[in-house]
């Protein structure tokens, strides 16, 4: 199985990339032209966010490349659409973004031998940590924000990330069973249901 890593070099884009990155880009321009990939909350950040899901999949799908365009995608619509002064600067609007699809390729490549569900999970995680943890750690070392004011977006952070975990399990799943010819999930026998 190539998941992960394409069908080549894990840093190159062959067709199969460049089609992947094109679908998760396009997500990614939806979700960023609509707004619906920014969710309103009453904090410092001004938005929960879902536009950090195409660049984890494209990480963990087809690597590195791929996981960076879609979050270029990501920081660009998040620059353009500042409502705060946090993102009005490049530096912390698309920086970090750049980051989640490769840290979620570099842990889906660490897990995926050892459990493909907890390697798409740990990815969705990392991948959402990486955005977090960069926006929030930029911010206050460039003194947009007070370290204190962290603290509320917390729970946001949380469940950006059991999002990302939970979106990625379920369509690393889809994607490797449909790689793999099947089209439905094993056939299980009378005897071995079990109600």
């Amino acid at each position: 199985m190539t998941t992960g890593s394409g069908s080549g070099s894990a840093f190159g884009l062959g067709v199969r990339q460049i089609v992947v990155a094109g679908i998760l880009g396009g997500i990614a321009i939806l979700l960023g032209a609509t707004r619906i990939g920014f969710i309103p909350v009453p904090n410092l950040s001004g938005n929960a966010t879902i536009m950090h899901v195409p660049a984890v999949l494209g990480g963990a799908l087809e690597g590195p490349v791929v996981g960076l365009l879609a979050g270029g995608i990501f920081g660009f619509y998040s620059w353009l659409y500042a409502e705060v002064p946090l993102f009005k600067d490049p530096i912390i609007a698309v920086g970090p973004r750049l980051l989640i699809g490769v840290v979620a390729w570099a842990v889906f490549v660490a897990l995926r031998r050892v459990n493909l569900d907890l390697a798409s999970a740990a990815a969705g995680v990392f991948g959402s940590l990486t955005n977090t943890v960069g926006v929030l750690g930029l911010g206050v070392l460039l003194g947009y924000l007070p370290a204190a004011a962290v603290v509320p977006i917390v729970p946001q952070a949380i469940v950006e990330a059991v999002l990302a975990a939970v979106v990625t399990v379920v369509v690393v799943r889809g994607v490797t069973l449909f790689r793999s010819g099947r089209t439905t999930a094993p056939e299980v026998k009378d005897e071995e249901r079990r109600y």
